[in-house]
């Protein structure tokens, strides 16, 4: 294993140079187990954990390493490292946290490739796909459609889920797969490129784990029974992994994703509603929210069905999430700033007080 193989680019090597850290050895994070993480390099993994300066000196967890990240370690154990650095990061997918109030939760770093994986029997979801598509493009991540379980379908029904997603999302590469019968899968591995990273975004059961073992032509990735009830496989991944395919090709397995919350992504939302952005330019006032204002060529494309209307009301659904997401985000600030003046003014009545 090379770290080329691992994605290891340039830019990389030249900021390991610069920042004076080619005494260390680099390696890329495979995997997370609260705080301790899963290190590969050229030369094998290494069981990490972080430095306590880089541990104290953190104000967030976007300060913590993540899976996909590389970072410089020193080895002090046969198979135990230490993490001294972590390297800028190209691109960092992630979402608002899930019952934490203005945090987001990072998904994976360092992606060229968001995979949205669904299921077309149970799990297909238009609504849900521009979620994961909004979050791809404000990360700054090519987009890929993968639509599952084809075999569950007739050519009849699977041709109109095609033309849902032609309609809806556009310029996004789209490709109908089956796990169990490998249709598609010729015009997907030849997407698939050595020293590229793929992370796989969908709910549990739509065969992402399934997926990987099938492209790299082995297990990888332990993967449950189909339920004769639901006919889903059994959700199995437990944390993200990050997996070398011998025939080329990085990918990042993720846990199902119950919720998909939208944080402060403006230019993800406006790649995604390219078309209600271009009929923006046409409202009668620059500052029109699109929801009730007279002269808005929105709501006019709306009332002429020229624009879709189940694909509007998504639009302004996690237009309000990201609203509501910015403004817990600043009381959280605000929070913040009050503890931190009552606490020094606490130690100041303190340092008085012992005079």
């Amino acid at each position: 294993m090379t770290l080329k193989d691992l994605g290891y680019t340039d830019y990389l090597a030249k900021f390991r140079i610069e920042q004076q850290l080619d005494s260390f050895q680099v390696g890329r994070v495979i995997s997370e187990h609260k705080e301790r993480y899963v290190v590969m390099t050229e030369s094998g993994e290494y069981d990490s954990e972080l430095i306590g300066h880089l541990r104290f000196t953190a104000e967030s967890r976007h300060d913590f390493p993540a899976v996909g990240d590389w970072v410089a370690i020193t080895e002090y154990d046969d198979d135990k490292a230490l993490i001294h650095s972590i390297y800028p990061r190209s691109s960092i997918i992630e979402r608002q946290a899930v019952g934490k109030i203005g945090q987001k939760q990072i998904i994976a770093t360092n992606i060229d490739f968001g995979l949205i994986v669904q299921a077309v029997d149970r799990d297909f979801n238009i609504n849900r796909l521009e979620r994961y598509l909004t979050i791809c493009y404000d990360s700054k991540v090519n987009s890929v459609i993968i639509l599952n379980k084809i075999d569950l379908l007739s050519k009849t029904e699977l041709a109109s889920i095609l033309e849902q997603v032609t309609s809806r999302i556009h310029g996004v590469p789209t490709f109908p797969i089956s796990n169990l019968t490998n249709a598609g899968f010729a015009a997907l591995k030849e997407m698939i490129k050595p020293g590229e990273t793929y992370c796989l975004l969908g709910s549990s059961g739509v065969g992402k784990s399934t997926l990987i073992n099938a492209l790299s032509g082995k297990e990888q990735m332990k993967t449950g029974e189909i339920s004769t009830s639901t006919s889903k496989g059994r959700h199995v991944t437990s944390h993200r992994e990050l997996i070398v395919l011998e025939n080329g090709g990085i990918f990042i397995d993720n846990p199902g994703m119950r919720e998909v919350g939208i944080a402060d992504a403006d230019s993800g939302l406006e790649m995604t509603f390219d078309e209600i952005v271009k009929l923006s330019e046409k409202c009668r006032y620059s500052d029109c929210t699109h929801l009730h204002e007279q002269g808005c060529a929105v709501l006019e494309a709306l009332e002429n069905e020229d624009l879709d209307q189940v694909s509007y009301d998504n639009y302004v659904k996690m237009l309000k999430e990201k609203e509501h997401y910015e403004s817990t985000v600043e009381e959280k600030r605000k929070k913040d700033k009050q503890f931190g003046k009552m606490i020094k003014a606490h130690k100041k009545n303190r340092k008085h007080n012992k005079y």
